[in-house]
């Protein structure tokens, strides 16, 4: 039965993200909220990476198609070369749309078009993840959330390949808690128990 998430996840990342989000995510039970990533990644490699994830993981780990609604338990991994948007449907669940489109914050897919798009058409509580990478996608995305009432985890300097985006997203304000790339996970299951 379609289960509609009460909470919402999105992470980003690009330099070094592939082994980061992968710590995180081993790290997180088969029922956690539904998530969408956005992995810096060539064309062709977004489906190999969400099924080695899906393989490592507790949780169900797919490359995600326009329409794919975002539920307990899946993590959806955005597909290279296209921009991966969350939208409410009129009932009031969530799905991804994947177009192709412009170039945001020099990347398709941009981590700020998907957090901009979650501060703006979600409606439950929701989580921002901003993992290792280099330039700024993703920090300004981030913020808006914030500003939504977020909870926003950044990994620290210590931990990631390239303080980039997780650095400008920290500076601007735009990070609620930093952790380490092997805390990430509590930190948010945490949160998440909270939230109850």
């Amino acid at each position: 039965l379609a289960q509609k998430s009460r909470i919402l996840i999105g992470l980003g990342a690009s330099t070094g993200g592939t082994e980061a989000t992968l710590e995180v995510m081993k790290r997180l039970p088969a029922d956690i909220p539904g998530m969408v990533i956005v992995q810096h990644m060539p064309t062709g490699f977004t489906k190999m990476y969400a099924e080695r994830l899906d393989r490592l993981c507790s949780m169900e780990v797919r490359e995600a198609k326009s329409g794919d609604e975002i539920r307990p338990g899946l993590a959806l991994v955005a597909p290279a070369d296209l921009q991966c948007r969350v939208q409410r449907t009129p009932a009031g669940g969530y799905i991804v749309n994947c177009a192709p489109g412009e170039k945001v914050s020099g990347h398709r897919p941009s981590v700020d078009a998907l957090f901009h798009s979650m501060a703006e058409n979600v409606r439950c509580p929701m989580v921002g993840i901003i993992m290792t990478g280099m330039g700024a996608d993703g920090a300004k995305g981030l913020l808006e959330m914030r500003k939504k009432g977020a909870f926003t985890i950044g990994q620290d300097e210590k931990t990631s390949v390239v303080y980039g985006m997780p650095g400008v997203a920290k500076k601007i304000g735009a990070v609620c808690e930093q952790a380490p790339c092997d805390g990430v996970a509590g930190v948010l299951m945490r949160h998440l128990k909270t939230r109850g």
